[in-house]
């Protein structure tokens, strides 16, 4: 017999009971839509993450202290290591530095009270952050000299402050009692990475802040710095960055040959790769639960699969009597399994589509991605599933002694 005659006894053995068929299928259907589902939620989480990093820009490079272990010095990072790195002969790789200081601090306006993300920086931060303005200008070099009481709000810090959607320049907002004059309004960033949510933060002058709210200092007596952000010239000289900005922050440091750095240089290559990793293993997470309904559906063809060889004893042995093989037998019945799990599968997926879709459409933040590896991988599951829990029930099948199958009742 033939792989179309076996289809065709196949698909006629479904046909004959279409509701416990369709039921059977169920399992299956649910099975194949939650791992379509979850995984392209997965997909999406990653997706969006990596587009937010992206849009920080490929060139920047951020500096954090680093406590190595064993070292009873603190790690930190001072004015003196931003001056000695925007000096031109020490990194010429670089196109522009920022240092920063913040934290999270309680800001007023009106009657609103939220807490913000507080960054005291250049006005070379809006070059290295890439931070485009909505309305009014950002930070300049006098506001830097003066300590100048100005404030340049981040989109959703203006959201937050201003419901009403007023005109916010020139308006005053209140930092931990002080009276500072917003300047500008950035655009909608939604970048994220180790300098936090950028819509989120005010920026002052760095001068102010050190003054007025983070007055850390160091034993030198310079002002401490939560990060120092530097803009490679371009892409291809992010390495080269790297490495003159370890050499010149050693220097500063005064580190020996053999001690370990106290600073880390991350760049946003790291930062994708850590959140691939991370995105990553959360994909593999909700596949995995996915897969637990996927094994059920399985179990749930293996079931009805042994009823139907029950029930068509008979016939197996009047196929036998007339000349069927073994392997026609086994062929017809796993064929049968495999349809089963297979039509199933292909109905799971237009069902994952959907619920894909509605999360989506339900979730401002988060695009779920059906790739076409999570549609394959899917389908290929869906029948490998069918095979391999159609195996048994087909095996007994095929081993039916004809005499015997004739006599049964």
């Amino acid at each position: 017999m033939n792989v179309f005659e076996n289809m065709r006894t196949a698909l006629e053995g479904l046909a004959t009971n279409k509701l416990r068929a369709a039921l059977t299928m169920l399992g299956m259907i649910i099975g194949v839509a939650a791992v379509v589902t979850l995984l392209s939620v997965g997909q999406g989480v990653q997706v969006t993450i990596t587009n937010q990093i992206e849009a920080i820009g490929s060139n920047l490079l951020t500096i954090i202290p680093y406590q190595p272990t064993g070292s009873t010095q603190p790690a930190q990072l001072t004015d003196a290591d931003a001056a000695a790195l925007e000096d031109p002969f020490n990194v010429p790789a670089a196109a522009a530095v920022a240092p920063a200081v913040q934290g999270r601090l309680a800001v007023s306006q009106g009657s609103q009270t939220i807490d913000l993300t507080i960054v005291g920086t250049t006005a070379a931060y809006a070059q290295v952050r890439d931070v485009k303005m909505a309305g009014g200008g950002f930070l300049d070099a006098n506001d830097q000299a003066n300590q100048t009481l100005v404030a340049v709000l981040g989109w959703q810090a203006y959201l937050d402050l201003f419901p009403d959607g007023e005109y916010p320049v020139g308006q005053t907002i209140i930092i931990e009692g002080a009276h500072l004059q917003v300047v500008g309004v950035a655009e909608a960033k939604g970048g994220i990475g180790l300098g936090g949510n950028q819509d989120e933060s005010v920026y002052i002058p760095l001068s102010t802040a050190q003054a007025r709210f983070f007055t850390s200092r160091a034993l030198s007596g310079q002002g401490v710095l939560s990060a120092i952000y530097v803009s490679a010239a371009n892409s291809k000289d992010v390495n080269a960055a790297i490495q003159e900005i370890g050499t010149t922050l050693r220097t500063t440091h005064n580190l020996a040959a053999s001690a370990p750095d106290n600073f880390q240089v991350v760049s946003q290559t790291d930062v994708l790769s850590a959140v691939s990793q991370t995105t990553g293993v959360l994909t593999l997470f909700l596949g995995a639960i996915a897969g637990i309904s996927l094994l059920v559906g399985g179990i749930g063809i293996m079931n009805i699969m042994l009823v139907s060889v029950t029930e068509r004893t008979r016939e197996v042995g009047i196929r036998k009597a007339v000349g069927a093989t073994r392997q026609d037998i086994l062929v017809q019945f796993l064929l049968e399994a495999v349809v089963l799990s297979f039509l199933g599968g292909l109905l799971g997926i237009i069902l994952g589509y959907g619920g894909s879709d509605l999360i989506s459409s339900l979730s401002a933040q988060l695009t779920t991605v059906v790739s076409a590896w999570i549609v394959v991988l899917a389908a290929g599951v869906a029948s490998l599933i069918g095979l391999v829990f159609g195996v048994y029930p087909a095996l007994r099948a095929a081993h039916l002694q004809p005499i015997e199958a004739l006599r049964y009742e």
